[in-house]
């Protein structure tokens, strides 16, 4: 072979690498977003990174990441803490606006992470759940797993326990790769 057509095949052999190696990473759905110009694939959602909010919220129930909803979801949360999923959650009203300001700055809309914006998708213009099992994302993705492993588990009881079965959940990770559920073991669908 002369060099001309080696030269050519090298280049042709690069190029085909470089294509199947871009389609792997574009294929890939495991949370990646770009931070700048680093490129950050092991979360699904920005974790919590306020100390009161991981405090008030986080001290009655898992401290859901502002990712997982839109501004409008919690607003609409933050003003109606006096009627918080049967609960009064009332604080008072500086810890109550630090809140809003710390979730509407990182709510789904702000978001670079893809489950963020999967998520937002999901949700009908206008709409605002308050729980973010209720939406279509949420439901799409957890379908397969049968009620029984979940509301009929005592040590789960409800699709709103992220932290009982996401491993991970607590740092943005909800990788189906991580999920263990109590008195379960590993899912597998």
């Amino acid at each position: 072979m002369n060099e001309r057509k080696a030269g050519l095949m090298t280049v042709i052999m690069i190029i085909g690498s470089l294509a199947i190696a871009g389609a792997a990473i574009g294929d890939d759905d495991r949370g990646e977003h770009r931070e700048g110009s680093r490129l950050n694939r092991r979360l699904d959602v920005a974790p919590v990174n306020d100390a009161l909010y991981a405090k008030e919220c986080g001290s009655c129930h898992f401290a859901y990441q502002p990712g997982l909803l839109p501004a409008r979801s919690w607003k609409k949360m933050m003003e109606t803490l006096d009627k918080h999923f049967g609960d009064n959650a009332e604080l008072d009203a500086e810890t109550q606006k630090a809140l809003t300001a710390y979730l509407v700055a990182n709510s789904a809309e702000t978001s670079g992470y893809k489950a963020s914006a999967k998520i937002l998708n999901s949700i009908k213009d206008g709409d605002a759940p308050l729980a973010i099992s209720k939406t279509a994302y949420f439901v799409r993705k957890h379908h397969e797993v049968p009620e029984r492993m979940v509301k009929g588990n005592d040590q789960v009881k409800s699709f709103a326990a992220c932290g009982k079965c996401h491993t991970g959940a607590d740092k943005g990770s909800y990788d189906e790769l991580g999920v263990v559920i109590p008195g379960f073991g590993k899912f597998e669908d």
